[in-house]
C-alpha cells in the first residue's frame, strides 16, 4: 500500500473507514493484566504505545487482548521502530481518565487496537522509514522547557511528587536488578546516573523493561537525554533527590536541539578533564567501614523496621552450607552482561532485557551459594555467598573445587559448618524467603574468640 493511503495523525477522527498510521514508536509500556470483568476467572491483557508522524503530532495506540496476542504482539517491535497501524479505532480521548497513564498528546484521539479487527506491522517502505526516524531526536515538549539537575537540588523536598522535564547526560548506567513481589510477579529495577554542567551526580530510575532496553543500549558520558514528563521524588534513605521513568514518560535520545548541543560538549569537557571520575563507584559499602556489630535478632528487627539496605557485622555460625549438592547447585554460569543463569548449550542469553542479547554469548562462571548463619538469638536463612567472596572464604578455587570427590566436598563442607565466623554483611528485604529479610555476605572469616567476647559482652549490656 503506497504512503498516500495513510493517514496523518493530525488528519484521524473517528468516521474514518480502515485508518492506517504509519509512524515511529517514541514510548512504550510493559504488557499488563486485569481480571475480565466478563469472563470471571479470566484475565485481559494490554499494552500501550506512542507513535509520532511529524514534528508536531504523536498519539497513544492501546492493545487489549488475550495473553497469547498481546505478547506476541508486544514482542514484534520496540522503541526507535517504524510501524503500521491497520484498521485501529479511532475513539476520543478523555485526557484526565484516558491520559493518567500514557504521555500527552496533542491529539483530540487515542487509537484502540484488537485481534479481531486491526494489526500492527514493522514498516517494510525504507523511504518511509527513512523520512520517519528523525523524529526520534525532537523532543515531545518545548526544548527549552525543562529543570536543570541543580534546579531539582536546590529546589528539594517541595518538588516531591512532582512531574517535570529534564535535560541531563547519561553519566553510567547500572545492572538491572530482578526481584519477585509478594504476590509472585517478577520485576526489574534499573538506575541510571544522569549529570549536567551543575550536578555531577542524579539518580533517574526505571522500572519497566521497555524503558530499561532503552537505556541499556545508551553510551555513557557521550549521550544527552530530554526527558519529558519524569516523576520526582525525595529519596529518604540517601537523603536526595531522584526521579522515575513512568508510563506517561517519553525520553528522547541525543536530542537535535541547541540546548541538548551545548550540554553535549559541555558533558564531554567534563568527561576529558576528570570531574567524572571520582564516584563511579559500586554501591556495596567498604568491608573496612562496616563496623556496626548486631545479632542476628537484632539484624532481623532492623531489616523488618525500615525497607532500606542496610550493612552489618556479625560473629554467628555457618549452620547451613551445601557444599556436596550437586555442582550444578553450587557453581552457577551466568551471562557476563546481565548476570543472568544461562544454559550454555542455548549460546545466547535468554533475558529479554540483556543488552548483549543479539551478540555472542558472553558467560562468567563462579560460586552461589546459600547459607545460613545462626547465633544464639535466631538464624538467618539464604543468605547470598558467591564469587569472589566464596574462593577468598572457602580458600578454594572453582576449578579446585570441582576436582574433589564427593567425599572430599562434605569434607570440606565441615572444616566451616559450626564455626563462629565474623560475617560482614549487606541486609536487604525480599519476598524470597519466609523471614523477609536476606543476607549478602561480603566478607567472612573464622572469627578471633577474644573479638568475640568483647563485642558479643557489649551486645548483652
Amino acid at each position: 500500500m503506497s504512503a498516500q493511503n495513510n493517514i496523518a495523525i493530525c488528519e484521524l477522527h473517528p468516521n474514518i473507514s480502515h485508518p492506517r498510521v504509519v509512524g515511529v514508536v517514541i514510548g512504550k509500556t510493559d504488557v499488563r493484566s486485569f481480571p475480565d470483568r466478563k469472563n470471571i476467572g479470566f484475565d485481559r491483557f494490554t499494552f500501550s504505545f506512542t507513535v509520532k508522524d511529524s514534528p508536531d503530532y504523536f498519539i497513544n495506540v492501546s492493545a487489549w487482548g488475550n495473553d497469547g496476542f498481546i505478547n506476541v504482539l508486544s514482542g514484534s517491535f520496540n522503541i526507535g521502530e517504524c510501524v503500521v497501524v491497520e484498521n485501529p479505532l479511532v475513539a476520543s480521548k478523555d485526557p484526565e481518565k484516558d491520559e493518567k497513564y500514557c504521555p500527552t498528546t496533542p491529539s483530540l484521539y487515542r487509537l484502540l487496537v484488537s485481534e479481531a479487527h486491526s494489526r500492527v506491522l514493522l514498516c517494510a517502505d525504507m523511504d518511509t522509514a527513512d523520512r520517519l526516524l528523525p523524529l526520534l531526536h525532537l523532543p515531545v515538549k518545548d526544548p527549552r522547557d525543562f529543570y536543570s539537575l541543580g534546579d531539582i537540588v536546590a529546589n528539594g523536598q517541595s518538588l516531591d511528587g512532582s512531574v517535570l522535564n529534564i535535560l541531563a547526560a547519561v553519566r553510567s548506567i547500572a545492572e538491572p536488578k530482578q526481584f519477585t513481589t509478594s504476590d509472585g510477579r517478577r520485576g526489574q529495577r534499573l538506575e541510571v546516573k544522569l549529570f549536567d554542567d551543575s550536578v555531577t551526580s542524579f539518580s533517574l530510575v526505571c522500572w519497566d523493561r521497555e524503558a530499561i532496553q532503552l537505556i541499556q543500549t545508551l553510551v555513557p558520558k557521550e549521550t544527552v537525554l530530554f526527558i519529558a514528563d519524569a516523576k520526582i521524588s525525595f529519596d529518604s534513605f540517601r537523603n536526595c533527590m531522584a526521579a522515575t521513568v513512568n508510563s506517561k514518560t517519553i525520553v528522547t535520545v541525543n536530542p537535535d536541539t541547541k540546548e541538548a548541543g551545548l550540554l553535549f560538549s559541555r558533558a564531554k569537557e567534563m568527561s576529558s578533564s576528570g570531574l567524572l571520575v571520582d564516584d563511579d563507584r559500586p554501591d556495596d559499602m567498604p568491608v573496612d567501614s562496616i563496623t556496626d556489630v548486631y545479632t542476628v535478632n537484632h539484624l532481623k528487627l532492623r531489616a523488618q523496621e525500615s525497607p532500606e539496605v542496610f550493612f552489618g557485622l556479625t560473629y554467628s555460625f555457618i549452620s547451613k552450607l551445601d557444599l556436596d549438592s550437586s555442582i550444578s547447585r553450587v557453581i552457577k554460569t551466568k551471562c557476563a552482561r546481565c548476570k543472568y543463569q544461562v544454559n550454555e548449550e542455548l549460546q545466547s542469553c535468554t533475558n529479554p532485557s540483556c543488552p548483549g542479547r543479539d551478540q555472542p554469548l558472553s558467560l562468567t562462571t563462579g560460586f552461589d551459594l546459600t547459607v545460613d548463619v545462626t547465633d544464639h538469638t535466631g538464624t538467618l536463612q539464604a543468605c547470598s555467598l558467591r564469587s569472589p567472596v566464596a574462593e577468598k572464604t572457602l580458600g578454594c578455587t572453582i576449578e579446585e573445587f570441582t576436582g574433589l570427590t564427593d567425599e572430599q566436598r562434605t569434607a570440606f563442607k565441615w572444616k566451616f559448618l559450626l564455626e563462629r565466623c565474623k560475617i560482614h554483611m549487606k541486609v536487604l528485604p525480599s519476598t524470597k524467603v519466609r523471614s523477609g529479610v536476606r543476607g549478602m555476605i561480603l566478607a567472612c572469616s573464622l572469627a578471633d574468640p577474644g573479638e568475640v567476647k568483647q563485642h558479643m559482652s557489649a551486645l548483652l549490656q
